[in-house]
This record gives structure tokens, sequence and C-alpha cells, in this order.
């Protein structure tokens, strides 16, 4: 300090907490300047307060205003709870599933052995696998020897693949010899099964022809 008269006067508000431990609530606090009039920081809109209260220190003159009772306003946050379990409501779950235990060779390491040993998972014979297969087609491997299914537009060979799915071999014979991506999706979308059954590839589904 040197001395220097200053008449400049400030105004502090603080929200008043006896309980608060931690730092004050700087978005309760303002600064006015009492000499040009007017607030430096802080929100004008505060009118409504308990008690006012003048200090001085120096040239320094302090207004303490006691907040403690304006309540926040919950209107806005009580919309976005709303909007918040909406959200969560519109989130579909996985249909729940009755887990099948795995028979000694049949988990899901050993079908990743399988397609990393067996020659011919779908059964080609040398033939491509790109080719076009209408549904009517895969209708007709609905046999034992022979269970062909679509998913998401590819045809598979999942004769093989039977005993090591997961929910069991009666849950897979619902799609042998139809379109399962239905079936698929109610159950486990999440699972990569173009990684899964790729080496049971037949074909792609031809939608042109049934």
């Amino acid at each position: 300090m040197d001395g220097t008269e200053n008449n400049d006067d400030f105004t502090f508000c603080q929200v008043g907490d006896s309980e608060s431990k931690g730092l004050p609530d700087v978005s309760s606090m303002s600064i006015k300047d009492e000499k040009n009039g007017g607030t430096i920081w802080g929100d004008n809109s505060r009118s409504n307060v308990d008690s006012e209260k003048q200090e001085k220190v120096g040239s320094l003159t302090f207004k303490v205003i006691d907040a403690s009772s304006q309540k926040p306003s919950t209107k806005e946050g009580g919309s976005n709870v709303g909007s918040s379990k909406e959200t969560k409501s519109a989130v579909k779950k996985p249909a729940t599933r009755a887990k099948v235990p795995f028979q000694i060779g049949y988990s899901h390491m050993d079908w990743l052995k399988v397609t990393r040993t067996h020659p011919d998972l779908a059964g080609l014979k040398g033939q491509s696998n790109k080719r076009l297969i209408p549904l009517s087609e895969v209708k007709l491997h609905n046999t034992e020897d022979s269970m062909w299914t679509v998913l998401k537009g590819r045809v598979y060979n999942i004769t093989l693949y039977m005993k090591f799915h997961p929910g069991g071999v009666d849950m897979l014979m619902k799609a042998v010899g139809k379109d399962c991506t239905a079936l698929f999706n109610k159950y486990h979308a999440w699972v990569n099964a173009e990684f899964m059954l790729e080496k049971c590839l037949v074909g792609i589904l031809d939608d042109s022809r049934k």
C-alpha cells in the first residue's frame, strides 16, 4: 500500500453455508462498483436476499449479502431426468436364453480350432462360395446330413457347427432351412457370426429368386 486513497468500493455477494467446508460457490458471488454504479462481475438478476451487512477494510468497502435462502430451480433438472429415463427405456435389450452346458470338446475355442484345420466346412467340394443361392435351395438343406441357413444375406452350411452352438442344437434347429437373421438378432446380435462361420459360407442369398 502506498498510502494513496482509493475511493473505489466493491460489494461481494456469497451464498452462506455454515456446514460447507469446501470452496465457496463462485457462481453465487458478485462484485459491485458503488462509485460508478453497476455490477463488475456476478449475477444481476439476484435481488431477493435475506440480509446485507457492510464491512470496510482499508479503502475497500464490502457488502456481505446472505443469499443462502435462495433455492435453485429444479425444473430443468427434473426434465433432464425424465428424458434420461425415456432414453434408457428406448434401448432394446436382447432376449434372455437358457444356457446349455458345453460338451467336452465342443467349446467356442474347440470350434476355432476346427475352422483352422478342417479342409471343407462348407461342403463346397471345390465350388465357389460366391455363387447366388435362392431361398428355395436353402429350404432343401434341412436334414441331419445337410443343414443350411441364411444370416444377413449370406448362406451358411452349419451342419458341423450344430454341436458347438452355445444355445444348444435344439435352438439352432429353428434356423435350419430358413433365414435366421431375426432370430439371431433377438438373442445375440453382438456376436461376430461372420467371423465364426466364415469357413461355412456356401454363397450369397439371391433375393430375386425365391
